[in-house]
């Protein structure tokens, strides 16, 4: 079965020569999210907390869109620029996830695309 690829309105288009997001394989693989508004194009105002609610309100678009949801979710990277704000990222992470619970990475990096504090990407189980 050939790669699909994912394209939503409702998330951030691709900055680069990439996609929203590939099925391969019954798994759903997203590009990272930054906290980009898709509807301006312009990086949500705001602190850690902020900017991770639009990221996955960001990957949320692109799983409806691959029609999955986040209990579909097996691995996601969650990528911070300070390491400091892990606490603050896994409250909003805990709260949008629910019961699900993906495998995980978080990694602190020296910078993001954008001077994003957070970007975060997923793997999930798709049907088709």
């Amino acid at each position: 079965m050939p790669n699909r690829t994912i394209e939503t309105p409702n998330a951030p288009k691709a900055i680069g020569p990439d996609s929203q997001g590939v099925i391969a394989a019954g798994r759903l693989f997203t590009a990272g999210q930054i906290a980009l508004d898709p509807a301006t194009g312009s990086i949500v105002e705001g602190d850690v907390t902020v900017q991770t609610r639009r990221v996955l309100a960001n990957l949320e678009a692109i799983l409806l869109a691959a029609g999955a949801r986040w209990s579909d979710v097996v691995k996601t990277t969650v990528f911070l620029q300070d390491m400091g704000d892990f606490a603050k990222v896994n409250e909003v992470y805990a709260e949008v996830f629910g019961s699900a619970r993906p495998a995980r990475s978080t990694v602190q990096v020296s910078a993001l695309p954008r001077g994003v504090l957070v970007e975060i990407d997923a793997v999930a189980s798709v049907s088709g």
